[in-house]
C-alpha cells in the first residue's frame, strides 16, 4: 500500500493557521514513524533512553525543585499563601521538568538524531542518505554534539535572561514560568528545525530568519513537542518525534520556497 508523500504542505506567506499547521506536523511526525519500520526501531531506542533520563530528571527535580523554590521565595505560614507557593512550586517543577529535559536527551540522544533525520527524509523522497564512512560518522558526530551544546547553551541563556522575573514577589514567579515555557517552545523548534538545516550545511544565521520569518508556525510545532513531553509513556517518544517533526518542517518550507536549497554537494544536497 502506498502513502502519500509525508512532506507537509505550508503556505509561502505567514498567516494565523500556521500555529495549527505547526502543531500538525506532532501527529504528521507519528504516523510516519509507525509505518515505517526502520524508523520505529531507531524511535524505539530512542525511547528507551529518554525514559530512563526523564525518570531520573524527575526524582531529582522532586527532590530538590522545593529547596530552590524555598531559596527564592520562603515558604509562607498563612495557608492562602502557602496555597500560592505550592502552586508555584507546581510551575516551577514543570518548567525545570522541560528544560532539564531538552538538556540532558539531546546531549546523550545526539548519535541518534542524524539518522533518523535521514532516514525520515528518504521517506519524502528526492534524498538518498550517503554511504556510511567511519571518519564521516564520527566528524558528523562530534559536529551534532558541539551544535547540540551550542544550541543548548542557547536556550539557557534566555531563560537566564528572564530569571530575574523571579525577584518579583508572587507575580515574578507566574511570569518567569510563563515566558520561560514560551521560549522553550520556540526554541524547541529551532532546535529541531537546525538539525536538519546543519546536516544540510545551512549556516545558523538561516535557520534564525526562518525562526522570525515563520515564528508562529515554529511556535505551533514547539508547543505541540512541548505538550507530547506530559504525556505518560507517548513522553518517552518525545526526541524522535521532535526529530521527525522537525525534519518534515524543513522540508515543507524548503518546498514552500522558504528555505533556499540546500548548500550541501551531493546526496545530501538533492
Amino acid at each position: 500500500m502506498t502513502h502519500p508523500s509525508p512532506v507537509p504542505t505550508l503556505s509561502a506567506r505567514p498567516g494565523p493557521a500556521d500555529v495549527f499547521q505547526g502543531l500538525g506536523l506532532i501527529f504528521r511526525a507519528w504516523s510516519l514513524i509507525f509505518r515505517t519500520p526502520p524508523l520505529l526501531r531507531l524511535s524505539a531506542l530512542c525511547a528507551a533512553v529518554t525514559l530512563v533520563a526523564l525518570g531520573g530528571l524527575f526524582v531529582l527535580l522532586w527532590i530538590y525543585a522545593p529547596e530552590l523554590l524555598g531559596w527564592l521565595w520562603t515558604r509562607p505560614e498563612e495557608w492562602y499563601s502557602r496555597a500560592l507557593w505550592y502552586l508555584v512550586l507546581v510551575l516551577m517543577f514543570l518548567v525545570l521538568l522541560v528544560v532539564g529535559a531538552n538538556v540532558v536527551l539531546p546531549v546523550v540522544l545526539a548519535p541518534l538524531q542524524d539518522p533518523l533525520s535521514e532516514l525520515t527524509e528518504e521517506q519524502c523522497g528526492g534524498y538518498t542518505p550517503p554511504p556510511f564512512q567511519l571518519g564521516s560518522f564520527l566528524q558528523g558526530l562530534a559536529t551534532s554534539v558541539g551544535h547540540t551544546l551550542a544550541r543548548v547553551f542557547f536556550l539557557l541563556v534566555g531563560l537566564a535572561v528572564l530569571f530575574p522575573l523571579n525577584l518579583v514577589p508572587v507575580v515574578g514567579n507566574t511570569a518567569w514560568t510563563v515566558l520561560g515555557s514560551l521560549w522553550t517552545m520556540l526554541w524547541l523548534a529551532g532546535e529541531h528545525l537546525a538539525a536538519p538545516m546543519t546536516r544540510h550545511q545551512y549556516p545558523f544565521a538561516e535557520v534564525r530568519r526562518v525562526l522570525r520569518q515563520r515564528w508562529l508556525l515554529c511556535l505551533g510545532f514547539g508547543a505541540g513537542v512541548y505538550i507530547l513531553l506530559w504525556v505518560p509513556i507517548l513522553n518517552s517518544f518525545f526526541l524522535p518525534v521532535a526529530v521527525v517533526g522537525g525534519t518534515l518542517l524543513y522540508r515543507g518550507l524548503l518546498a514552500a520556497g522558504n528555505v533556499p536549497p540546500p548548500p550541501s554537494s551531493g546526496p545530501a544536497g538533492k
